[in-house]
C-alpha cells in the first residue's frame, strides 16, 4: 500500500484548482435537459480505466471542464460502481453531475469567467 495515498480518503483539490470558491447553484430540470441535448453529440474527453478514481484524474477532469465546461467520462472498469464514482468525481471536482447514461456520465461547470456581453447599439 502506498503511504502517500489512502485508498478511502481523497486528496483535497487546492483552491487553486477549484473552479469555482463558492457552492455549485443547483441546475434545474430544465437546465439539466438542455445540457443533455449539448452533450449527446459530444464524445467522451476522459476515460477511467483500471487505475481508478486517483487524485490525478480529479485534476485531469477539473482542467478538461476549466476547457470545455460539458464533457463525458466513459467508464472502461467500475462499470458496476459507475453511479457512485461518478457522485464522487463531481463532489471531488467541484462540478455538476448532470447524468449517467449507460457507461458514460456527463459533467459540467459553469464557465468561471463568462465573456464579456456583447451590447446591440
Amino acid at each position: 500500500m502506498n503511504s502517500s495515498s489512502s485508498g478511502d480518503s481523497p486528496a483535497p483539490v487546492p483552491d487553486a484548482d477549484r473552479p469555482q470558491n463558492s457552492p455549485l447553484i443547483p441546475l434545474s430540470r430544465r437546465e439539466i435537459a438542455d445540457l443533455k441535448a449539448r452533450a449527446q453529440h459530444l464524445n467522451p474527453v476522459l476515460k477511467l480505466g483500471k487505475a481508478g478514481l486517483t487524485p490525478a484524474f480529479v485534476t485531469s477532469l477539473g482542467q478538461a471542464l476549466r476547457d470545455h465546461s460539458l464533457l463525458k467520462v466513459k467508464f472502461l472498469d467500475f462499470k458496476d460502481e459507475r453511479h457512485e464514482l461518478a457522485a464522487r468525481l463531481a463532489a471531488e471536482a467541484g462540478c455538476h453531475l448532470v447524468a449517467v447514461i449507460g457507461h458514460v456520465a456527463i459533467f459540467y461547470q459553469p464557465p468561471a469567467n463568462p465573456g464579456p456581453k456583447k451590447e446591440s447599439t
